[in-house]
């Protein structure tokens, strides 16, 4: 299996920069997810990666081969890489079978007939295609189509694999499907995946390690699922990254208070570098209710949702989402137009935002 290195990658569409001096290391075997908004330059890092795209600067190592550098003069053909790619919109051929969508491309290569028929049936296998091998992709769902489109990377290369934004169009429970079959496929042969998505419950569901890019396209963490939900690094990966709540606390008379109202005060502890405001952020999961909390709120709405409680608070005119186990004390109790009170678990705390 190979890692991937972008070093010092530049891009720009005539003025606009997407990506500057940008990089980041894909380890071997493993599966990274690149996360970050649309526009943020995700794409274009993936087709710099193909060699669709030219970088102004920088180096782009696969394994101990360098596929680009501009100032060593290379920039290896796409179809010289040796990367396996799975799109979105799954791109089979519509008048091929599924077998011979497999074999077209290391009919490229010069491989032997008996050679691309073995490798084909055995990536079919690997996805749990090879009953189809004769159909159409018009016969399949496109849950079966996109694992076509999986084998057929896989010919391609089984060492590293590119797939951009691969369940999108799917349903829910396909997506779900999807999402277990391509951790198996990985976990089986080893391939290093680069995950193209703005899905974060895919990203947190697949990944072993996240990479977060902003609007900006810079690079602002990578980290385990666990580091990016317990450890943001900036405010904009605690926001980007599941649902988030943001409260303005303010310094009155040495006492801490929600939107300068000195009537609601907060009463724990905040960090001592803050002085005069702060923006207080804490997940819906974070927020109890607590009948000895002066802070109060009202239900405005609560849906239920199974295993959970999806509730929406006004507090002091702010919308706060608040998410309770169905299973918790007495949460099935609270009731639309109820007053309850609010207590904060693991607070995170930046500078107050400007308005």
């Amino acid at each position: 299996m190979a890692a991937i290195k972008f070093i010092n990658i530049s891009f720009a569409y005539g003025d606009k920069k997407i990506l500057e001096n940008f990089s980041l290391d894909v380890e071997d075997s493993q599966i990274m997810c690149l996360l970050g908004p649309s526009g943020c330059g995700k794409t274009t890092l993936m087709r710099c990666l193909l060699g669709l795209n030219k970088p102004s600067t920088g180096e782009i190592y696969v394994g101990d081969r360098c596929v680009f550098s501009r100032e060593k003069r290379i920039n290896i053909p796409p179809e010289r890489r040796g990367i396996g790619v799975v799109f979105q919109d799954y791109a089979v051929w519509p008048h091929m079978t599924v077998l011979e969508n497999v074999c077209y491309p290391m009919k490229k290569h010069g491989l032997s007939r008996d050679e691309i028929d073995s490798k084909a049936r055995y990536a079919l296998e690997q996805v749990r295609m090879s009953d189809y091998a004769p159909y159409l992709p018009s016969q399949l769902s496109g849950g079966q189509q996109q694992r076509v489109a999986i084998a057929r990377a896989l010919v391609s290369s089984d060492e590293v694999i590119v797939m951009d934004e691969p369940i999108t169009n799917l349903d829910a429970k396909l997506r779900e499907e999807m999402l277990i079959e391509i951790r198996q496929i990985q976990k089986n042969i080893g391939t290093t995946i680069l995950y193209i998505t703005h899905d974060q419950e895919a990203s947190l569901q697949l990944c072993d390690k996240m990479a977060i890019m902003d609007s900006e396209g810079k690079l602002t963490q990578i980290g385990t699922d666990e580091d990016i939900i317990l450890r943001p690094a900036s405010r904009f990966v605690f926001e980007f990254i599941g649902v988030s709540n943001f409260f303005r606390l303010s310094r009155i008379n040495d006492t801490w208070c929600f939107h300068d109202n000195n009537s609601i005060t907060y009463t724990d502890s905040v960090p001592d570098k803050y002085n005069s405001r702060v923006d207080m952020g804490v997940r819906p999961n974070d927020i109890i209710f607590d009948d000895s909390s002066s802070v109060r709120g009202v239900v405005k709405r609560s849906v239920f949702l199974g295993s959970e409680y999806n509730m929406f608070i006004d507090f002091d005119g702010q919308e706060v989402r608040v998410q309770r186990s169905t299973f918790d004390d007495g949460v099935g109790s609270v009731k639309e137009g109820s007053e309850v009170g609010l207590k904060f678990l693991n607070p995170v705390f930046y500078n107050a935002k400007e308005a």
